[in-house]
């Protein structure tokens, strides 16, 4: 029978009212170790057991929440948390097609998905839904990067005269488990950027790490040798997302997908 630690040395210090006062309220007090974090075995004296101590069970739980959490944290998802699968908004057969192969990706995380359509049709809303649910099993790591944002980052952080902490930052991205590239294409594409993107591109590419691209660029503004390995497909899925723009909805010039008062009638891109 396992003891809590408290209970053998009753002089351990308590927890004062005030720091009761910041303990968050989905960790509390463990009943089996009474937040000590450690148990002996009440054994008699002779035992292998006697005078141990083991580790209660709710460490490993605290560990896991403080790794999930710092997970999330690197994850770059502030702002997609809301974004789940159960509140995309498929109303059409197109939207349904691609959210279900989006959520087959997210049970398997094999190869690459590729989500192109317009504007507003709900690409990153999958992509980060498929993020979060990978987040969500806690074990593997995530990486959201809207890719402009990403280059400037890198851009900003690379110094040739302190390069450890830039390579460190690279590699992170280069080897994360599951990485999404959101708005591939919409890149300032000086020389040094479009090369660092394919580097990373590149190297998921042969590693066959998980990855999820989305853009609304045609494939004339996507760098041909990064395209090329995104139109593998022995490696990359595809799913086309068409639809009008929510963003637009009950805006009163847009309607379904064009614009009113002499504009053209052609379909308004979205992106």
């Amino acid at each position: 029978m396992m003891r809590p630690l408290r209970e053998i040395q009753p002089n351990l210090p308590h927890r004062t009212h005030s720091e009761e006062v910041y303990r968050a309220p989905e960790a509390p007090v463990c009943p089996k170790c009474l937040g000590a974090g450690w148990l002996r075995l009440d054994v008699p004296l002779g035992h292998p057991g006697f005078g141990r101590l083991f580790r209660c069970e709710c460490q490993q739980r605290n560990e896991d929440r403080a790794r999930i959490t710092e997970m999330r944290r690197l994850s770059q998802l502030d702002g997609l948390e809301s974004k789940s699968f159960a509140a995309f908004e498929a109303d059409t057969p197109e939207l349904e097609r691609a959210r279900d192969q989006a959520r087959s990706f997210a049970q398997t995380l094999s190869g690459w998905l590729v989500l192109t359509g317009p504007c507003g049709t709900g690409k990153t809303h999958l992509a980060a839904a498929i993020a979060n649910e990978t987040l969500e099993k806690g074990d593997q790591t995530v990486m959201f990067a809207v890719v402009p944002d990403l280059l400037d980052h890198l851009r900003a952080t690379f110094d040739p005269a302190r390069g450890v902490d830039y390579d460190d930052r690279f590699n992170a991205i280069r080897n994360t488990f599951l990485l999404v590239l959101d708005d591939l294409g919409t890149e300032n594409a000086t020389p040094w950027a479009r090369e660092k993107l394919y580097q990373i591109v590149n190297h998921r590419y042969n590693e066959r790490l998980p990855t999820v691209i989305t853009t609304n660029q045609a494939p004339t503004g996507i760098d041909e040798r990064i395209l090329s390995r995104m139109l593998d497909g022995t490696l990359s899925r595809r799913a086309q997302l068409d639809g009008d723009d929510y963003r637009r909805r009950g805006d009163p010039t847009y309607l379904r997908g064009s614009r009113v008062r002499g504009a053209s009638t052609t379909p308004r891109r979205r992106g």
